[in-house]
């Protein structure tokens, strides 16, 4: 398996609440809503977005990375309103291990509410059936703690703090490690 055969084209997964699917020039407004909020970016990896460009910056990025056949993410999409709400997908893929990493963001207007953890548990889900991972793993600023609750949520086990891990926003910053194992999710 190649990751050309996964995300060549990228299918559209569905949870009770949401509809995950490639992320859209016409998100703009959506996405800019939620990461232009700088509580719901305090603990991700990249700054606040400022203006509209900042995120048709990151839009670009995604919509290069589908064409290219990459590792890219999915946009939530909230069945009820048809609103982009975040995304969510793996950082990458190492086939050669079967690992990937569990990556995503949400406006907060939507959290507390269990829509990240559905989303993630599809997406872990996708993962073990489709892309025959045997571990999939997350990480979280240790003061994270919604970040955190949706992988203990998504069924993942809490590995440990891995100090100065990430270079992130000008200095370096402690994480914490949670996967959950193929045999874990009942996949033989």
């Amino acid at each position: 398996m190649e990751i050309k055969d996964i995300y060549g084209n990228l299918p559209v997964l569905e949870t009770e609440r949401t509809m995950l699917r490639k992320v859209r020039r016409d998100d703009l407004n959506d996405m800019f809503n939620y990461c232009s909020d700088e509580a719901m970016t305090k603990y991700t990896t990249w700054y606040t977005h400022q203006t509209p460009q900042d995120t048709q910056g990151f839009i670009n990025f995604i919509l290069n990375t589908y064409d290219n056949q990459e590792v890219a993410p999915w946009g939530i999409e909230d069945k009820s309103t048809g609103k982009l709400i975040g995304t969510c997908g793996f950082m990458y893929w190492s086939i050669d291990h079967a690992r990937a990493e569990l990556g995503y963001a949400l406006s907060r207007e939507y959290w507390n509410k269990g829509i990240m953890s559905e989303a993630a548990t599809r997406i872990i889900q996708f993962g073990f059936e489709v892309m025959d991972l045997i571990r999939i793993e997350a990480r979280c600023h240790p003061d994270n703690i919604g970040s955190a609750r949706v992988m203990e949520k998504s069924g993942m086990t809490f590995e440990g703090i891995l100090r100065k891990h990430l270079f992130c926003k000008g200095h370096h910053q402690d994480v914490k490690m949670y996967s959950i194992l193929r045999e874990e999710a009942g996949y033989q």
